[in-house]
């Protein structure tokens, strides 16, 4: 549904972005994650056509960019970080206006209006002026503009950037349903976000992709040994040296705790410890509490890929203009 190969965009010396690759499927939500002033949002302006490239080839929804911009324009919902409302209307006055803009014909647009209203949560401040509507509330009426032409592709821009907590919740839920029947982008430097929403996801860093794939895939490609986290109830003072004598054990760490004391025990890639640790823990007598296998996490992923892309020589982060990223 979306292809792009080796974008680049250039601003005289100032390289945005460069040779930029990835794909989404049909009906997928792709995480797209960044740092601020990665490449994030000039990546999403030139997908929109809004900006540009100095090089590279992407087409959306089977149209090129370059050769048919309008094309594209008609099957795409773009919500920007902070999406161009008009605070003097109302919310069913604005979406109104929105969808005669975006050529929903005059037969169809209650039906648009009224899908919109209930997909997004809008429904009960149609009749307010957005002016007066909560951040996230507004938030809402800028990703119902973005759907009310029902389109195949949608491009959001750090859509929970100043929410609550309830509000980024709600987002995200409004978002996460709108798999398969839509192909979503979604950009962001709030790693949680992805995690909770994301099927797949690309990593920005500098202008350059360096990771593409499932937070899973991803995880278990980086992850160099196995951790797991063994809490007992009533440990002994040598129980950290005994548990080091459990074959393919590397090494032991203390975690502090309000339950029992916490082992991250870190053994060897590919090997599953557990049953002997638990009876090592029940032959001991010392009251295993949890047992657990630890992943690492989409944090640790984007630390350890960002942390070794920075030890090269990259092209200067985005910052022509204050553009974000």
């Amino acid at each position: 549904m979306i292809n792009v190969q080796n974008l680049t965009k250039r601003y005289g010396d100032l390289t945005a972005i460069e040779d930029v690759t990835f794909n989404v499927q049909k009906g997928e939500i792709l995480g797209f994650l960044g740092p601020n002033g990665a490449g994030k949002t000039t990546t999403m302006r030139i997908l929109t056509c809004f900006l540009p490239a100095t090089s590279g080839t992407a087409s959306v929804a089977g149209y090129d960019i370059f050769e048919q911009p309008q094309d594209v324009k008609k099957h795409i919902g773009y919500l920007p970080e902070s999406p161009p409302l008009y605070t003097e209307l109302t919310v069913t006055e604005y979406l109104r206006f929105i969808s005669r803009i975006k050529g929903i014909e005059r037969k169809d647009r209650t039906e648009a209006l009224t899908r919109v209203l209930e997909r997004c949560a809008l429904t009960d401040v149609r009749h307010r002026l957005i002016g007066n509507l909560s951040r996230g509330y507004r938030q809402r009426v800028g990703l119902a503009q973005a759907l009310i032409h029902n389109p195949e592709v949608l491009i959001l821009d750090e859509p929970t950037t100043g929410l609550d907590p309830k509000q980024i919740i709600e987002m995200r839920q409004v978002i996460k349903e709108l798999a398969g029947q839509h192909t979503v982008i979604l950009s962001t430097h709030i790693l949680p976000e992805a995690t909770a929403v994301c099927q797949r996801v690309v990593i920005i860093h500098k202008g350059r992709i360096v990771a593409v794939d499932t937070p899973d895939t991803l995880s278990a490609q980086l992850r160099q040994s196995e951790k797991i986290r063994l809490t007992l109830r009533t440990p002994s003072p040598e129980t950290a040296e005994a548990l080091k004598t459990v074959p393919g054990v590397v090494s032991i760490f203390q975690e502090p705790s309000t339950d029992g004391q916490v082992f991250m025990v870190e053994c060897e890639l590919g090997r599953d410890i557990r049953t002997e640790l638990a009876a090592q823990a029940v032959r001991r007598g010392w009251g295993l509490l949890e047992l657990t296998a630890v992943k690492l996490s989409l944090e640790d992923v984007f630390l350890q890929l960002t942390q070794e892309e920075s030890k090269q020589e990259e092209p200067k982060e985005d910052a022509l203009n204050g553009e974000p990223g």
